[in-house]
């Protein structure tokens, strides 16, 4: 149904129709104005003082009229163009050929800055409103938003896109004067823009395929934090963590959960307290890495030494616990000291701690015997990631121990991790020139006897990206003999 309208305003084929019922009422009008109009003038002009009082009123009129004309001007009471009917007026451009679709239109704000803030407000009708309001008034874009309910009010995450010139602590006045409190903001890249349950869910399909993402998949759900399993007997002896309930405890910026093989998941964030939305999702994540069980993905690749002697290199874990001891047994005193940096005897009580997915990743080298000759270690610790390695004597300074540690930085640079570190001697010079040969930056620092390698993996600026592709063949034959 149409809206009702005066007939002058209705159309038949695109035209106004006009109706002669109006134009009689208005020539009516017309000629009574007319003819008051005379007799006024008649009866003023024969008057002794006529003439005068005809062009006082004429002087009045005018006056008036300007009047009008000056009080409408200032005070804007003309009817908008949709009251009026009227068609608004066409924009006028320059000649030339129309902007490409897409293009950003002349006048709107460039793409500005990516934000990550989270701020509290009350939980009441109008909170989350004006909040929205008072950022949209200095040009903030939201780009998501995500409520985590408290028992106090809201928490509230926000992925913003600002103006340039809008600093974080201008964004923190804007929110702070529309009811936000516990405000904390950081910058955002691209990788924020994926919406939460894509991100969850890719996280959840990792995990799947890999019991040592797990650390990683946290990581990544819930921001920069320290994760620590700590087992539930220790390897070197002593009392185990306390046990945490099924359930798991949330305390403020600390979250204990059970961990699946036993001992405690420990999560901390001292920077911002978690809330029970990721509490929940932490937790369902441990869950599923629990019902799946042990797992790591069998790929293997196969390098031609120098010799013509072919060695597969495959993740391995405790499964392989008694391959991973006859390699112990087959080496020296010397190696296993420099190792593990301790007496030889206890060599074998870390082995399980270390082929365990939960602590992190393991490569092993292996003959066309099954007989595994090198172990590569990634640990993760708390929010650094440690390397480390063990070939036995017979197969050192034939490159099986650069190949492993090449491949373990490749597989921490792929995690997202900043930088690797090496504990070792100063007389490991097989292990130093391992970490040289990476062509990464190498710090040294030197502790009590015992040298930390660290090397950063911005590899922004490294000409050949090989030593990190953990996947690719290498053929041996022209590298240098290291460990």
């Amino acid at each position: 149904m149409t809206p009702e309208m005066p007939d002058v305003t209705r159309a038949r084929h695109g035209r106004p129709v006009h109706h002669w019922r109006r134009d009689v009422v208005e020539l009516a009008a017309l000629f009574t104005a007319v003819a008051v109009a005379d007799a006024v003038a008649n009866m003023i002009g024969h008057g002794p003082d006529g003439p005068a009082l005809l062009v006082i009123s004429a002087i009045v009129l005018a006056a008036t009229a300007g009047f009008h004309v000056w009080w409408s001007r200032r005070h804007g009471h003309a009817p908008p163009v949709s009251d009026t009917g009227a068609r608004p007026t066409a924009v006028t451009r320059p000649a030339g050929p129309s902007e490409q679709p897409g293009a950003p239109a002349a006048g709107l704000p460039g793409p500005g800055t990516l934000w990550r803030m989270r701020t509290t407000v009350k939980d009441e009708p109008g909170s989350l409103a004006a909040l929205c309001t008072a950022l949209a008034g200095h040009r903030v874009d939201i780009l998501s938003l995500q409520t985590h309910p408290l028992a106090d009010g809201t928490v509230d995450e926000f992925l913003l896109r600002a103006p340039g010139a809008l600093t974080a602590a201008g964004l923190t006045r804007v929110v702070a004067l529309a009811g936000g409190t516990s405000t904390w903001i950081e910058r955002a890249d691209a990788h924020d823009l994926v919406d939460v349950p894509t991100r969850v869910l890719g996280l959840a399909a990792r995990t799947a395929l890999d019991a040592s993402e797990l650390p990683l998949a946290l990581r990544q759900l819930l921001g920069r934090c320290t994760i620590r399993s700590l087992p539930g007997t220790p390897a070197g002896g002593g009392p185990g963590p306390l046990p945490v309930p099924a359930e798991g405890v949330l305390e403020d910026t600390v979250m204990r959960l059970p961990a699946p093989e036993g001992g405690v998941l420990t999560v901390e964030r001292p920077y911002l307290p978690f809330t029970p939305t990721e509490f929940a999702r932490a937790r369902a994540l441990v869950e599923l890495d629990g019902r799946l069980g042990p797992r790591i993905p069998r790929g293997h690749d196969v390098l031609t030494l120098p010799e013509g002697d072919d060695i597969t290199v495959r993740r391995v874990d405790t499964g392989d616990l008694p391959a991973a001891r006859a390699m112990h047994e087959r080496c020296s005193a010397r190696t296993l000291g420099l190792r593990y940096h301790g007496p030889v005897g206890d060599a074998d009580r870390y082995l399980h701690h270390l082929l365990s997915p939960r602590f992190g990743r393991t490569l092993a080298a292996q003959t066309t015997s099954g007989r595994i000759v090198g172990l590569g270690h990634l640990l993760w610790d708390g929010d650094e990631t440690e390397v480390a390695l063990l070939v036995e004597d017979e197969w050192q300074r034939r490159g099986v121990g650069g190949e492993l540690l090449g491949r373990l930085v490749g597989m921490a640079a792929e995690a997202g991790c900043a930088s690797v570190y090496a504990v070792t001697k100063a007389s490991n010079t097989g292990m130093i020139a391992a970490m040289r040969a990476l062509g990464l930056p190498l710090d040294y620092q030197i502790e009590e006897g015992t040298l930390v390698i660290t090397a950063r993996l911005d590899t922004s600026e490294q000409s050949s990206p090989s030593p990190l592709d953990p996947t690719a063949r290498h053929h041996l034959a022209n590298r240098s003999p290291r460990d």
